[in-house]
């Protein structure tokens, strides 16, 4: 299974360096020295990661070949892409890969269908699955414990325990000007 890791960014310096916007929660195992990676468009690879560090918070790749600031430039924005077993399981016990998660489904604690999950948007702060429901509308639940309560593989299903308002449209609005001082007449 093909997944995309990485994609180049800018050239950094003059001696091929490129900086790269990390796609992977694994770097230190996708974009590691000696890593061979696929690219798109196709006629860029493959490339072989030569060496790589951490510059002002952001990952810079050295591949093997290439030497000048021209040809770090002509890889910006080519995807770097790793093929992946699709048995291999992330380190950590509650960890998925994207691949396992979408086409899950996604129920209720009670069993009451919701969607599908369709796609998988990586934010900043949080994960959110982008979840197909029956009648073809789409929802977006975050993908936390509280919300997301069970990740069964065998099942094909994702259990979450929404709080009002996520699924349907009974959100409950409270005000703190309802309890404000004076009103007790």
């Amino acid at each position: 299974m093909q997944l995309v890791v990485a994609r180049i960014g800018r050239a950094h310096g003059i001696k091929g360096e490129v900086t790269v916007e990390v796609r992977t929660d694994e770097p230190e195992l996708r974009l590691g020295p000696g890593a061979v990676l696929l690219t798109d468009p196709a006629s860029a690879g493959p490339l072989t990661v030569e060496s790589g560090k951490v510059h002002s918070g952001k990952l810079l790749l050295r591949f093997e070949g290439v030497r000048d600031r021209n040809a770090a430039e002509a890889l910006r924005n080519t995807l770097l892409i790793a093929e992946i077993d699709p048995a291999e399981l992330p380190e950590e016990e509650d960890e998925y890969y994207d691949h396992q998660l979408m086409d899950l489904d996604v129920v209720l604690a009670d069993g009451t269908e919701v969607g599908r999950i369709t796609e998988i948007s990586h934010l900043p702060s949080q994960d959110l699955f982008i979840v197909e429901r029956p009648d073809g509308t789409e929802l977006m639940i975050p993908f936390v414990s509280s919300i997301v309560t069970e990740i069964d593989l065998e099942e094909q299903r994702a259990v979450i325990d929404p709080p009002p308002g996520l699924i349907d449209d009974q959100a409950v609005i409270v005000s703190s000007r309802d309890d404000e001082p004076g009103d007790d007449a």
